[in-house]
């Protein structure tokens, strides 16, 4: 009998997917724990009808983040630390305050787990940022470091 899978389910495949499964495997166990449906022509249907709608909605979401991308490119974010004699810093600039500079100063709401910071800001100057925005798109944000 062929299934349309609901869930994932270990040893037989994800979800979404239709495997083919004894008749007794799928009366017991499958159908009843709501684990699959037949695969019949209504399932089928209804089953290419949410990928395309899941297609639609990752296209929107890479076009979203696309666009993200070049609204931040040009932008500059400023950033205050104190710092001693010779423009030496006390501590670092990590990805919360330029997070939470981003939301004051643009309006914008970028996550700081996105934010990818291969060493902390330990000094005064003009940073770049890379943000991890979508699996396909990466965008780049100015951070600028001022003396407070």
């Amino acid at each position: 009998m062929k299934v349309i899978l609901l869930q994932d389910v270990k040893s037989l495949g994800k979800k979404g997917e239709i495997v083919t499964v004894n008749d007794g495997y799928a009366r017991n166990m499958i159908l009843p724990k709501k684990l699959g449906v037949e695969a019949n022509n209504k399932n089928l249907n209804d089953l290419k009808l949410q990928n395309q709608h899941a297609q639609k909605v990752a296209q929107e979401q890479l076009e979203a983040a696309k666009q993200l991308a070049e609204d931040i490119k040009d932008k500059v974010v400023e950033v205050k630390i104190k710092a001693g004699e010779g423009g030496r810093t006390f501590g670092s600039v990590s990805t919360k305050e330029i997070s939470t500079a981003v939301k004051e100063q643009l309006g914008l709401d970028l996550d700081k787990k996105k934010m990818v910071m291969t060493e902390p800001i330990k000094s005064l100057g003009t940073f770049e940022v890379p943000v991890k925005l979508h699996s396909k798109v990466t965008g780049t944000l100015r951070v600028k470091v001022t003396e407070a």
